[in-house]
């Protein structure tokens, strides 16, 4: 069986914890691929929201994480991809619900607003939960219509 592969990114406000949660996604068997940013040297948060966004949105099923100052930066930059639902999580509810109700495909992470504990915490939670699909699938299709 194959592991899970998750794409990861963020800018320098988010690094150290990107660093953490890459160091979680290694301990339990994801495949994780990290499009950067590599220090806490000053860069642009939607340099590496797109990369992530372009790579989670050729694969169907494919998730990612993003992680930024605030969150809000790299959720704006990755909901530019059609095929991408960012969603900024600062609490496991949100993140559970995210994927359940709203099928996010990124889990966006504010650095400077949670725990490292609960960032992992999000982080487990919005990968182990899945779309219901349901009456919320009507709702998913009308999000790209514009």
């Amino acid at each position: 069986m194959s592991k899970q592969k998750i794409i990861i990114g963020a800018d320098h406000a988010g690094f150290d914890l990107k660093e953490k949660v890459i160091e979680w996604l290694n301990s339990h068997q994801f495949e994780v691929v990290d499009v950067g940013t590599y220090s806490i040297e000053s860069t642009d948060y939607p340099d590496y929201a797109h990369k992530a966004a372009k790579l989670v949105g050729e694969e169907k099923g494919q998730l990612g994480v993003l992680i930024c100052g605030s969150a809000n930066g790299v959720c704006m930059s990755a909901n530019k991809h059609a095929e991408v639902r960012a969603a900024l999580c600062w609490l496991p509810e949100i993140a559970a619900l995210a994927r359940q109700h709203n099928d996010a495909n990124i889990c966006c992470l504010p650095a400077r607003f949670i725990s490292e504990e609960m960032a992992l915490e999000i982080t487990e939670t919005f990968l182990n939960n899945d779309f219901e699909g349901g009456r919320h699938s009507r709702r998913v299709n009308k999000i790209a219509q514009c």
